[in-house]
C-alpha cells in the first residue's frame, strides 16, 4: 500500500506537469499559426513563385491541422489522466475495505476454538437462526460487502450456507465470505487502475508526438533569413598599395 501511495504522490505531479505543458505548447503553436498573416503575393508572379506560394500554403495548412490534432490529443491525455486518478481513488477505497474485512475475519477466526453456545434444538430456534442469517446477509449485501450471487447462495442454502448453524458459527462464515468478495473487488479495481494508467501513457505519448510535429511544422514556416545586400555606392574603395621604390629614386 505504501508503494501505491508513493507512486501516486510522485508520478501524479510529474504526469500533470507533462500533460499541461503539452496542452500549452500545442495551443501556443495553434495560436501562432492562426495569428500568422498570409504572405503577400507579388504583382506579377512567376511560375516559380506560384509553386513556392502553393508549397507554403500547403505547409501552413498542414501545420495548422497538426496543431489542432496536438491540442485535441493533449485534452484527451488530460481526460485519461483524470480517469486514472479516479481509478486510483477507487483502488484505495477497495484496499481499505478489504483490509477491514481481512482483519475482522482473522479476529472471528480466533473464536472458533471456543465452544458453541448450547441452545435448544427446536423448530423455533432453527427459524430464529435462519432469520438472523438472512438479516445479516442482507445487511452485508446492502453495504456492498456481499455480492448478489453470494446472497442468492445464502437464501438457496448453497455453497456451504446452512441456516441451522448457530449465529456464532454463521458470523465466522459470513466474515470469510465478505473477505473473499472484497478481495475479488480489490483485484478488479487494481486491474482497472492498471488499464487506466496504460491508457493515460498511450495518450500522453500520442500528444507528445503530435506536439513535437506541430512545433517542427511551425518552425518550417519561419521565413528564411534574407542575405544582406551590399550597395555598390556604399562600398569602401580599397586603399592603393604603396609602390616600393629604390632608395634615391625621386
Amino acid at each position: 500500500m505504501e508503494t501505491v501511495l508513493y507512486q501516486f504522490l510522485i508520478e501524479v505531479p510529474q504526469a500533470a506537469a507533462i500533460w499541461s505543458a503539452l496542452l500549452v505548447v500545442a495551443l501556443g503553436v495553434l495560436t501562432a499559426l492562426v495569428a500568422r498573416p498570409e504572405a503577400t503575393t507579388p504583382a506579377e508572379p512567376t511560375a516559380g513563385a506560384d509553386e513556392a506560394a502553393q508549397e507554403a500554403a500547403d505547409l501552413r495548412r498542414y501545420a495548422g491541422e497538426v496543431a489542432v490534432a496536438a491540442a485535441g490529443a493533449a485534452r484527451t491525455a488530460r481526460r485519461r489522466r483524470d480517469a486514472w486518478r479516479a481509478a486510483q481513488e477507487d483502488l484505495d477505497r477497495a484496499w481499505r475495505a478489504y483490509d477491514r474485512a481481512e482483519t475482522a475475519a482473522r479476529r472471528l477466526a480466533g473464536t472458533t476454538a471456543l465452544p458453541t453456545p448450547r441452545t435448544p434444538h427446536t423448530p423455533a430456534e432453527y427459524a430464529a437462526r435462519e432469520r438472523w442469517l438472512h438479516h445479516a446477509a442482507m445487511a452485508a449485501h446492502w453495504r456492498g460487502d456481499l455480492s448478489a450471487s453470494q446472497l442468492s447462495d445464502v437464501f438457496g442454502r448453497r455453497a456451504g450456507w446452512d441456516p441451522r448453524r448457530h449465529p456464532a458459527e454463521q458470523e465466522v462464515v459470513l466474515a470469510r465470505a465478505v473477505r473473499d468478495h472484497l478481495s475479488a473487488a480489490y483485484r478488479s479495481a487494481a486491474e482497472r487502475e492498471r488499464a487506466a494508467w496504460r491508457a493515460a501513457e498511450v495518450a500522453v505519448d500520442a500528444a507528445r508526438a503530435l506536439t513535437t510535429e506541430a512545433y517542427a511544422a511551425a518552425v518550417r514556416l519561419r521565413p528564411a533569413p534574407v542575405p544582406a545586400v551590399r550597395v555598390p555606392g556604399a562600398q569602401r574603395r580599397p586603399v592603393a598599395a604603396a609602390r616600393w621604390r629604390p632608395a634615391g629614386v625621386g
